[in-house]
């Protein structure tokens, strides 16, 4: 069969962005190319280019997926989590899954090159932080009403806060390799958000 052929199967699309992902969760956008993938799949590069025709258009596709795949996680806690601390600790969740199959966050990733992705890509990186923060901060705003949540200032802010300090802990985990430094970060920024009286059941 020829390579071309191959790569033009219903199913090639999905699979070209799904190696796209894992290479720049490991490697960074910049750190792989079309070979890389047309290696992996035994299929010509120029077969690549009739779903995706620019390297840039791949990126775009797949943070457009991505964010759709994630929003996705957030419905399902929203539905299936009983109250905004298991709300908050099924977000950190999804982190944890991630880093313990030794991969980063695809957005923290790319964050990481923001300033040399193509304007299309960037944009969308921008659309998943915004998500993320806007559901957060939802979140964070009915547990402080509820008394599940104590902090000051703008929940927004503190949803910033919660991101940035995953996507950070994500980074140190893996430059040590070390899936624990995250868990330990992780509940110790969930631990601050706690009434006094919760942390010391929480430690007991």
């Amino acid at each position: 069969m020829d390579k071309a052929a191959t790569a033009r199967g219903p199913d090639s699309a999905r699979r070209i962005l799904d190696l796209a992902e894992r290479l720049i969760q490991v490697r960074g956008y910049n750190g792989f190319s079309y070979a890389d993938i047309a290696e992996a799949m035994q299929v010509t590069k120029a077969s690549l280019h009739y779903h995706f025709p620019s390297k840039a258009e791949l990126g775009r596709s797949l943070m457009a997926r991505y964010l759709q795949g994630f929003l996705k996680a957030l419905a399902d806690i929203d539905q299936q989590a009983k109250g905004p601390t298991q709300k908050l600790e099924s977000y950190v969740a999804l982190y944890a899954d991630v880093i313990a199959d030794g991969r980063m966050c695809l957005c923290g990733m790319l964050a990481a090159e923001f300033a040399t992705l193509p304007v299309p890509v960037r944009d969308e990186v921008l659309r998943f932080f915004d998500a993320n923060e806007a559901w957060l901060a939802t979140v964070l705003e009915h547990g402080r009403r509820d008394g599940q949540f104590v902090f000051d200032g703008r929940a927004i802010e503190v949803a910033r806060m919660i991101v940035a300090s995953l996507e950070g802990a994500m980074m140190l985990a893996r430059t040590y390799g070390d899936v624990k430094r995250f868990t330990q970060a992780s509940r110790r920024l969930l631990a601050q958000l706690r009434p006094l009286r919760r942390r010391a059941a929480h430690r007991t």
